[in-house]
Formats: C-alpha cells, structure tokens, sequence
C-alpha cells in the first residue's frame, strides 16, 4: 500500500506538539503529505524567527498547536495562540514571526 503521508504514525494516536522539537535559533519543518493539491506540514519556530512574507498560489490554514506568533496577512496582523487557527486566502502575502516559541500544522489547499 502507497500511504499519502509520511513521517508519522498510522492507527494510534498523535500529539502534534511532541512530534516535532524547537531548534535554538531556528524554524524546523516536517512535511506530512505533499501531493499537487495539498500540503501539510508541522512547524515549530524558536522565538524570533520568522517565516518571510511570500504567496501562495493555495488556501493556506495554520493551526496553532503551541506558543504564540504575529502573522501578517496583506495589511492586517493578528496575534496568534495555541488552539486557533487561522486561514490566510491564496494570492495575498503573508508571512508571521514567533513571538514565543511556536508550533503549527500548515495545510495549504490549491485549485
């Protein structure tokens, strides 16, 4: 069987937050799927680091899962916590920084 997503486990249950580790000084990824119409992807961002604002062709939904960030969509910024979310529409920039350490689930969705 061809799974569609990687890096995690299948038919148990899952804690986001410790699937991925904060890395001194640095934004670490971990992709779950990748296929042409969807992404998702855990984040986790050491404070002060940042996600350079840029465009998505896709829908893009960050879930908070720990710590807090600024994301900045088009002109508006938002302060974001664990347990929201969040959906940034595809054609206008965003981008966020880690105003504590911060984890997300990122799933984009494209046309």
């Amino acid at each position: 069987m061809n799974n569609l997503m990687k890096n995690i486990q299948f038919s148990e249950p899952l804690n986001l937050t410790e699937l991925i580790s904060y890395q001194e000084g640095q934004v670490v990824s971990m992709t779950i799927a990748q296929i042409p119409a969807v992404s998702i992807t855990l984040f986790s961002l050491d404070k002060g680091e940042g996600i350079s604002t840029h465009i998505t062709a896709g829908d893009a939904m960050v879930q908070v899962i720990d710590g807090e960030a600024e994301i900045t969509i088009g002109e508006h910024v938002l302060t974001v916590k664990a347990g929201e979310t969040v959906i940034m529409p595809s054609n206008i920039p965003h981008g966020l920084e880690a105003k504590q350490r911060f984890k997300m689930l990122l799933t984009v969705i494209k046309g």
